[in-house]
Order: C-alpha cells, then structure tokens, then sequence
C-alpha cells in the first residue's frame, strides 16, 4: 500500500523504502488503490489477494536488490 500510495500521488519511489510496522491510510483507502491497479475490472477476493502477494514479493525482491539501490547505481539506471 506504501508504494502504491505514493505511486498514485506521482512520488519518486526510486528512493523509498517500506517502513514496517508503519500505518497509513485507511482499510477503504488501501482497498480502493488495489481495485484501481490489480489491472481486472471487478476482481474476486482471491485475485485482489494474489495481486498484493505478487507485488509484495517483487517489491521486497527489488528493495533487496542491490541493482535498485540508489546509493550504488547513482544516477544511471534512473527511473528504472
């Protein structure tokens, strides 16, 4: 929902990182920006649910990555 959020508002998500632990939003919030990027018209629970593990995964992947740390590539794969 972080990346999402911040995603939505045309944020730099090149140097944000999930913060556990952290609340934002409201449950209606959260759920209405994953009706509007899971990508499917009127998607079943299971589909909203499968969407947020999917893109959990590639999230945590990405921030693990030293290839998306910001710190390493500087500035040559911006935007990537």
């Amino acid at each position: 929902f972080q990346y999402l959020k911040r995603f939505h508002q045309g944020c730099d998500l090149d140097t944000f990182c999930y913060e556990a632990l952290s609340v934002e939003g409201s449950p209606a919030e959260c759920l209405q920006l994953f009706l509007m990027h899971c990508g499917i018209l009127d998607p079943s629970w299971a589909e909203l649910r499968n969407f947020t593990w999917f893109l959990n995964i590639q999230l945590r992947d990405c921030e693990a990555s030293v290839f998306c740390n910001p710190d390493f590539v500087q500035d040559t794969l911006n935007g990537f």
